[in-house]
This record gives C-alpha cells, structure tokens and sequence, in this order.
C-alpha cells in the first residue's frame, strides 16, 4: 500500500472510531485531524469536505465489514433461523469492536445523517436492502427444503429481525447494558422456534 493510501485509510479509521464514540454531527473535522496527526492539507488532499469523508467511511469500511458480518454467514450451510440468531448472539453479546455504550455505527449514522444527506440515506439503504434480501432468500430456501412452515412470511422476519436489532442496540445504548440484549434474543429464540 502506498503511503498516500495508508494515510488515507488512516483517517478513515481513526474518523470512524472518534464518529462511533461520539457522533458524526459533534465530530469535527478539526479532532479528526488531531486524532490523525495529519495536516489540515493531507486531510482536504484526501477528502474535500467532511461528508466526502464520511461517504468514503460507509462505502471503504462499513460495507465490506458488513458483508463480511452480516451477509457472510450465509453462505454456509444451516438453517436460516439459527444462522440468524447466531449472528446477532455474536453481534450483541461477543463482538468486541461493537460497544453496548455507542450502540450500532449504521442505525447512528441513520439517524443522524439519513435525513438530511441523500447520499448517506442510498448507502444506508443499500446496508439495510442487501441483509434483508439476503435473509429473505435463505428463509424461502428454507420453506422450499420444507425445514421452515409454508406459510411463514420472509419480508415479514427479515423486517422484523432488522428493527429489533436495531431497536435493541438503542435501548443498550440508552441503558449502558447487555441485559436488553439478553431479554431480546431469548424473545427471538421463541418466536423462530415458533416459524419451525
């Protein structure tokens, strides 16, 4: 990697962290470069303006990590329901990179920025679309294989996997503890069994 490259996915990181710990809006451009140690004219060589470099965070970082979390599980043999459960059993109770107290880096930047920047609202939705299309299709397989009911609705558990985990992720958020995530994913486990 050339040094110009390593710079800028230096940036990208330490952007990222400061983001998640604090927030895109309260972050400045100014504690990024801070953080970096690079100079206010490395950074805008790299990135014209902070929404450039906040794009480049969703597509460079958060995407593929992504598809490597949550779209990758997939791709192996299981059935859907306790792929699914796995996942978020990892997401919520083991992974060390995410952290109770920040909650989950793509509903904060929904939040914060998918209101008011298109851009961040299509790569958002891109996030949301592709592990929904994702779960739908490993669940119709499953109905198909006969190892899920026929008449359970795909769209429907996808959506409502999607709002849960990031329902939850908020209220660990707003209590600072893994307990919500415990009564969660115990009420999740019983309505699969109930799909079953």
């Amino acid at each position: 990697m050339k040094k110009s490259q390593e710079t800028r996915l230096n940036i990208l990181q330490k952007a990222f962290e400061l983001i998640y710990q604090k927030g895109y809006q309260t972050t400045s451009v100014d504690e990024i470069i801070a953080t970096t140690q690079v100079t206010k004219g490395a950074f805008y060589y790299h990135f014209k303006t902070k929404d450039e470099m906040g794009l480049a965070i969703l597509n460079e970082l958060m995407i593929p990590n992504f598809k490597n979390n949550f779209i990758q599980p997939f791709q192996t043999e299981g059935h859907p329901l306790d792929t699914i459960y796995n996942l978020l059993h990892y997401l919520l109770i083991e992974s060390e990179d995410l952290k109770v107290e920040y909650g989950c880096p793509a509903s904060n930047f929904t939040q914060e920025m998918a209101p008011w920047n298109i851009d961040f609202t299509k790569a958002l939705n891109n996030l949301s679309i592709n592990w929904e299309k994702t779960m739908i299709d490993a669940i119709e397989k499953a109905k198909k294989e006969q190892v899920l009911k026929s008449d359970v609705n795909a769209k429907e558990v996808a959506v409502f996997v999607i709002s849960g985990y990031w329902g939850v992720r908020n209220l660990g958020k707003l209590e600072n503890s893994k307990s919500v995530y415990l009564i969660y994913l115990k009420g999740l486990k019983n309505y699969f069994e109930s799909l079953k």
